[in-house]
């Protein structure tokens, strides 16, 4: 088959899969040694496969880097790619995401950041000018932070409507525009903040969500992991529903949806806020494939008990060949991945840095 790449962010660096079987793997690295990489994206538009990652060095700071040859050779702007306006009096802490706007509109890619912020690029990733209009948002002064600092870490385009977009905030919420940014307003009539008091718990806008995933079949579907929760719209963030029944654990950070079958997403349940380890210290992967009304674990070549690995939000994946491969890693290092839609499981590589993020897709 062609060649799928796999690029796993860590705490120290990043990782390259590649392999032609998805069975046997090599993997290089670890590029931007000591920097740890919460985002990375693989842009496929416009004739040429380009890497993107959000590297935060400890000495340095944060940092864009790009590739445009698979990770053999890796260009920074001579200027930071995403620096605040010194009139916000803001400064960035961290890239949490790198997602490329869709084919219809070349060149654009978004940036959501740490302090919570969008910024979008028109040159592929080059340089990036902040979305003011969400930053000057009259709710955003009143946005909390989650135990893991205050990103923006979900940015998605409507394929239908390059003018439409949705992010997450974490703790903020779920925010849409309809107009290419220019104006924001909050979407999470149905959501729960579990974390408020009880006459409070279901307020406009504070939310811990942890991620979103579009349905690739059902334009308007977007599947959610809260902060206690798991949710579905039919209405594009409209409004939510839950959609927990029958896994083992409302609490998780992350979710992803098959690349072309619509009703299908797969989720890594983890135990509540107190104690954030897998439901009875095994590791399963749950999927749906009728948008949430049932369950199914898929565990079959994972371990099966003493297992205390975390999944964070970005570091549950699919590639987008056929059958789809399916990935995670976890902060014990290890990453798993399926070539059959999640029924059979391989260790992929294992004792790498914390994972926390990843991508995967075909690039040859």
């Amino acid at each position: 088959m062609t060649e799928v790449l796999l690029a796993v962010g860590t705490e120290k660096g990043l990782f390259l899969g590649r392999s032609r079987d998805r069975l046997d793997w090599e993997f290089s690295g670890p590029h931007f040694r000591m920097n740890a990489i919460y985002s990375v994206s693989i842009d496929r538009r416009e004739g040429r496969t380009r890497l993107l990652v959000g590297a935060d060095s400890s000495h340095w700071g944060p940092s864009v880097w790009r590739s445009d040859d698979l990770g053999a050779n890796w260009h920074a702007p001579s200027r930071p790619a995403i620096r605040f306006p010194e009139s916000t009096g803001a400064s960035l802490t961290r890239v949490w995401q790198l997602q490329p706007a869709g084919p219809e509109a070349p060149g654009v890619v978004y940036a959501g950041t740490e302090p919570a912020a969008l910024f979008r690029s028109t040159d592929g990733g080059e340089t990036f000018a902040l979305v003011e209009s969400l930053w000057n948002h009259p709710q955003r002064p009143e946005w909390g932070a989650g135990y893991g600092g205050q990103g923006l870490h979900t940015i998605l385009t409507d394929p239908r409507d390059p003018q439409r977009l949705l992010v997450a905030v974490s703790s903020g919420g779920v925010y849409r525009s309809k107009d290419g940014g220019d104006s924001w307003t909050p979407s999470n009539t149905g959501l729960r903040a579990e974390f408020f008091p009880a006459e409070r718990q279901y307020p406009e806008f504070g939310q811990c969500v942890h991620k979103i995933a579009p349905d690739p079949v059902h334009p308007d579907r977007l599947y959610l992991q809260n902060h206690g929760g798991v949710y579905r719209s039919d209405d594009w963030g409209g409004s939510w529903r839950s959609i927990a029944d029958g896994l083992p654990a409302e609490f998780g950070f992350a979710v992803a949806a098959h690349p072309r079958r619509g009703d299908t997403a797969y989720l890594f349940p983890l135990g509540g806020s107190d104690d954030r380890i897998p439901p009875g210290h095994r590791c399963r992967v749950f999927r749906t494939t009728d948008a949430g009304t049932s369950w199914e674990q898929l565990a079959d070549g994972l371990p099966g008990q003493d297992h205390y690995g975390i999944v964070l939000r970005d570091a549950l994946r699919t590639d987008d060949a056929d059958p789809a491969g399916i990935y995670f890693g976890n902060r014990t290092g290890d990453v798993y991945g399926s070539r059959d839609e999640g029924g059979t499981w391989s260790l992929l590589v294992s004792h790498l840095p914390d994972v926390l993020c990843l991508r995967a897709a075909v690039v040859g």
